[in-house]
């Protein structure tokens, strides 16, 4: 039996706002979502899960989808994604390579 995975409401409501900007940019654009699935090499299926903001999609796809359809996964900026990905590896290699796990109850209810 497949153990739920539940999310945050943040995460939730991000994932629907996703969904919603590449449906709006589908519709902008005038493809149909088979259209647009096949453009994205996904069944309509997946399609719809990922405009329905189901979490359950990978985030690989969905960023293709976003892309396809002109959705900014970034704000734009002077700085391109490459210097944004060269800058945050620089402050992750600032931080402890290794982390230990604490028995701490973690609260996500915010």
């Amino acid at each position: 039996m497949k153990k739920q995975r539940t999310f945050t409401r943040h995460a939730q409501e991000a994932a629907l706002l996703m969904g919603e900007q590449i449906k709006l940019g589908r519709k902008q654009r005038r493809w149909s979502e088979t259209n647009l699935a096949e453009r994205a090499g996904i069944s309509r299926v997946t399609l719809r899960k990922i405009e329905n903001g189901e979490l359950s999609c990978a985030v690989g796809l969905v960023f293709e989808v976003a892309t396809l359809v002109g959705v900014k996964l970034f704000e734009p900026d002077s700085m391109p994604l490459a210097k944004h990905i060269e800058h945050t590896q620089d402050k992750i290699a600032l931080l402890p390579q290794r982390i230990k796990a604490t028995n701490r109850a973690v609260r996500d209810d915010f």
